[in-house]
Order: structure tokens, then C-alpha cells, then sequence
């Protein structure tokens, strides 16, 4: 979405925040080149689902000058270790940098709203383009495109559902803690953490590491009843839904 005013600068980045892929960065020392701030949290599926665009732009467009740059924002108790994000941030190849926003200092400064969440600034440090949630990634490269005077095609939408008019369902409300019973939607993840083995309508997996497990995966929205069973060693912090194509 395109920012209605164009005076909203940057804010700078709180010091002594953890960071990873890089030494602490400075917003000031960002000027002459576009900035792309991402609020994002290894342990949201919306994040995971947003992230493969993140990547793509940040290999895509850096050598023309853009600066990606993810904030990482903890909303569950396993994503707020900065080791299990420079953990995260390695087994997902996240090649940007990435500051952990320990107390959402960060956070505090935008005025955020939520996961994902999205900013784009100029080479003046001013706020051109944002966007809330998953989805309008071609509005997105648009605008990056526009700020680096870029007309090359524009990358592939990565699942049918983030084809630009694509009509979506709603999915059903996240649910805190294990959950099992009927829900709405075009996949169900569970946040978990521990070693152990988890059992989702009957397939089982293997957690080693803290983070967001896509447990059932449907083409379209579907209606479902979810057997959730968690094994000894395993915490499951909540169970989240998101959309799918509408029928």
C-alpha cells in the first residue's frame, strides 16, 4: 500500500540489539539506497509463508542497492532466545541481515500491528510503501522495482494462493496450546518446541528444533477435524490455520 504522506522517516534502530548475518546496522547510514524492513517471527506460519518472497528480493535486488533487513519480533515463548533465531535464521538460509528484537523496542517505534508486516523506504529514508499480513507481493515489487528504476518481469507467485486476485477463504482463529477438534482452512501448523515426536492425523514427525511444523495441507480450503496427539518431551505452544483457495 502506497504510504498516504511522505514525510514519515525511518526510525533508527535501538543499540545493543542482537543481530545476525550482520554487524549492527544504522538507518542513517541507509541513505542513497531503498530499505525494506520485515517484522517477522520464526515461529508464525504467516511469516514462513512470507519469507520465501523476502529472500528472493533481497537476492534479487541487492546488487542494485536495496537493503532487506528483518526484524525479528517474538510472539511466542520459543522465538524470543536471539540463539534460537540465529538458529532459525540458519536452518531457513536467511541470507539478510536480521536485528532480534528482544523487548520490541523496535516494534514499539513503527507502531506495528502484527506478523508479517512489511516497510518500504526510500533513498531519503522516507516511508513509501507498507503492508500488513501475507500477500500483494507484486504491489510490493512494484514499488521496489520504481525506486530502482527496475522493469524486469516479476517473480513467480510461489502457491496458487498469492496469485494477485486470487480468492481466498477464511481459515479458522489460531488456538493457544494443543489443540484438536474441527477447523477451516488451507493448512494447520502447530509452535513447538522440545525433542520428541508428534502425531497429526496419524502421521507422525519428529521435533528437534523450536519453531512452526506444518502439520495437514490441503490444495483448497477444506473443512477438517484435526487428532492432535503430543509426545512426551514435546510442547505445543498453539495451533494456527492459514487460508486456502476458495472452493
Amino acid at each position: 500500500m502506497r504510504a498516504p504522506v511522505d514525510h514519515i522517516i525511518a526510525p533508527p534502530f535501538p543499540r545493543r540489539l542482537p543481530w545476525v548475518n550482520s554487524a549492527p546496522l544504522r538507518m542513517d547510514q541507509q541513505l542513497g539506497r531503498p530499505v525494506l524492513i520485515e517484522f517477522w517471527d520464526f515461529c508464525r506460519p504467516n511469516s514462513l509463508r512470507t519469507l520465501p518472497y523476502l529472500k528472493a528480493w533481497h537476492e534479487r535486488y541487492e546488487p542494485s542497492g536495496l537493503r532487506v533487513i528483518g526484524v525479528h519480533a517474538a510472539g511466542f515463548e520459543p522465538s524470543q532466545d536471539p540463539d534460537a533465531v540465529r538458529g532459525a535464521v540458519e536452518r531457513l538460509a536467511v541470507g539478510h541481515p536480521v536485528v532480534v528484537d528482544t523487548d520490541l523496542e523496535i516494534w514499539s517505534d513503527y507502531g506495528n500491528l502484527g506478523w508479517p508486516a512489511r516497510y518500504l523506504f526510500d533513498q531519503h529514508g522516507k516511508l513509501f510503501d507498507y503492508h500488513y499480513g501475507e500477500g500483494s507481493y507484486d504491489e510490493t515489487e512494484r514499488a521496489i522495482q520504481e525506486l530502482l528504476g527496475d522493469d524486469r518481469p516479476m517473480l513467480e507467485p510461489v502457491r496458487p494462493e498469492d496469485v494477485p486476485g486470487a480468492r481466498l477463504a477464511p481459515q479458522s482463529e489460531d488456538v493457544e496450546g494443543p489443540y484438536s477438534g474441527p477447523y477451516e482452512a488451507g493448512a494447520a501448523w502447530a509452535v513447538l518446541d522440545g525433542s520428541g515426536t508428534v502425531t497429526a492425523n496419524g502421521r507422525s514427525f519428529e521435533v528437534g528444533y523450536p519453531g512452526c511444523y506444518q502439520l495437514i495441507s490441503h490444495p483448497r480450503s477444506t473443512a477438517g477435524e484435526l487428532a492432535l496427539v503430543i509426545g512426551g518431551g514435546v510442547r505445543c505452544h498453539a495451533v494456527c490455520f492459514t487460508p486456502g483457495l476458495a472452493s
